[in-house]
């Protein structure tokens, strides 16, 4: 973890406060572009993320990485506080390109820094916690805007925070595509910062040096899927970004992302995220 560009990590408090529950605390299938962390005061709860279930007990930091689908268990009496993380489009993304251990055991300073971050930011608490309520377009592009609307020390101290959190897990951070061809390598590194452009497999091989039929088969022998299923994955995922945090046209993300046809966009966009565009977009399912 020592050879990553610190200033690549874009990343910007959305919300942040302190929650108590009552058996209420049971979303499924929950799926966001930005990242949770948790700090659990009281009682208990359980997480179901990537076929684990996770006990959420008192005194423990969590964290939920972007684009993860989870469900939340709670039967009982449950308080925590939250912070939810949005990490800018660059060319390296921390939260999404790096598998965190989900938990670490937390201290009274830990605490201390929830306590403080919500301090700075006391618009950013959320009325509710069911996630259909925030988690759209409308709600982030107005916590975005709060974001910018604060005081530059508040920034900086709420980053710094961030920062601080965060690194607890960066300690047992790990790549989550450890690739040891450099040809590989390095054409998924082009795929990530071009990724709104054209991409087609002769191309992708030329950069490798490769024949199309070799590389397609060192690329699936690296990351475990193909070139064509890496490439719609990565521009379905910033699809999602630019859904809820820009305004802009469904149309112009489709034609921005490589899309000519509309209808195609929303086919693909539905079979990987499970709601089309539109939905996604308004936080709501058929």
């Amino acid at each position: 973890m020592n050879h990553y560009d610190i200033s690549q990590l874009q990343i910007t408090t959305l919300n942040t406060g302190y929650a108590e529950h009552h058996s209420d605390w049971n979303w499924q299938n929950v799926r966001s572009p930005f990242a949770r962390l948790y700090y659990v005061t009281e009682g208990e709860a359980w997480v179901k993320m990537e076929n684990r279930r996770i006990h959420l007990q008192p005194d423990h930091i969590y964290m939920i990485p972007p684009f993860t689908v989870h469900s939340n268990i709670c039967t009982g009496r449950f308080c925590h506080y939250y912070i939810h993380i949005y990490e800018a489009p660059v060319d390296f993304s921390f939260l999404e390109q790096l598998s965190y251990p989900h938990e670490a055991a937390g201290t009274s300073h830990d605490r201390e820094l929830f306590c403080r971050l919500m301090e700075l930011n006391p618009s950013m608490q959320l009325p509710e916690s069911n996630p259909q309520s925030y988690d759209n377009s409308t709600t982030l592009l107005r916590n975005i805007a709060k974001n910018k609307q604060r005081q530059f020390c508040d920034i900086v101290e709420s980053r710094g925070i961030l920062f601080i959190l965060l690194a607890r897990f960066l300690k047992g951070a790990r790549p989550k595509q450890d690739i040891k061809d450099e040809r590989i390598s390095s054409v998924v590194g082009h795929i990530r910062r071009h990724i709104t452009e054209p991409m087609d497999i002769p191309t992708l091989a030329r950069r490798a040096f490769m024949s199309e039929d070799h590389f397609i088969r060192m690329f699936r022998k690296e990351l475990g899927e193909t070139p064509n299923s890496y490439v719609i994955r990565l521009k379905m995922e910033r699809a999602e970004l630019l859904l809820v945090t820009t305004r802009q046209p469904i149309k112009n993300i489709a034609a921005l992302l490589g899309y000519d046809e509309v209808p195609y966009f929303n086919r693909i966009f539905k079979k990987k995220v499970g709601k089309t565009p539109k939905e996604y977009r308004m936080g709501k399912t058929e």
